[in-house]
């Protein structure tokens, strides 16, 4: 659907403009555009290697598993319908690590294989209880270190690109307490209906 409204949107510019007769300005934006496209994208694969490997040597020196372990009592209440040891937890921790270091990306496929392991546990089509737990926390994003904000902070040569850090943490912890709040909300409210 989203595709469908870009699309008319896109159509309707171009038709206008050709009415308008203002179809070389369209050229140029489409042009400019894409080349600020392109460097953008290019530097934001530099930092987010950077902090990919970050990642790695986090992973090796332990500092990850000691991440887990930190967050684990505080995943089993937030997720009581899976066990300890079951394969989503890690990947719930894993998604929520890299999260929490602005890696949006490397958190996806985690964040992917926790829903697929989470069905698995489920055995139905609709959502569980875990699964709608993790998409609202997931939504929220819980985030120390915004790396991809920051590396667009310095591909436009902001003077000091780390200064959100600060209300980045304030306003995730919001999200994220929010999040669980309106989850358990209507969580306890489906309960009492039944």
């Amino acid at each position: 659907m989203v595709n469908v409204i870009w699309a008319c949107m896109a159509i309707i510019g171009i038709i206008y403009a050709m009415f308008n007769g203002t179809m070389d300005k369209v050229n140029e934006a489409v042009f400019e555009s894409a080349n600020e496209a392109v460097t953008l994208s290019i530097g934001l694969i530099s930092v987010l290697v950077f902090w990919l490997g970050i990642m790695k040597v986090a992973e090796k020196a332990g500092i990850l598993h000691a991440l887990t372990k930190l967050f684990r009592p505080l995943v089993t209440r937030l997720f009581p319908d899976i066990p300890e040891d079951h394969p989503a937890m890690g990947y719930i921790l894993s998604n929520f690590t890299a999260n929490m270091f602005g890696l949006g990306n490397a958190a996806t496929p985690m964040g992917i294989k926790a829903m697929e392991q989470m069905k698995q546990l489920s055995g139905s089509d609709t959502a569980s209880r875990s699964m709608i737990t993790f998409l609202a926390l997931n939504t929220s994003s819980l985030t120390l270190i915004p790396t991809t904000v920051i590396a667009i902070r310095m591909q436009y040569n902001s003077i000091s690109p780390t200064e959100i850090v600060g209300t980045t943490i304030i306003a995730t912890i919001i999200s994220s307490v929010c999040a669980i709040l309106i989850d358990r909300f209507y969580y306890y409210k489906s309960v009492w209906r039944k």
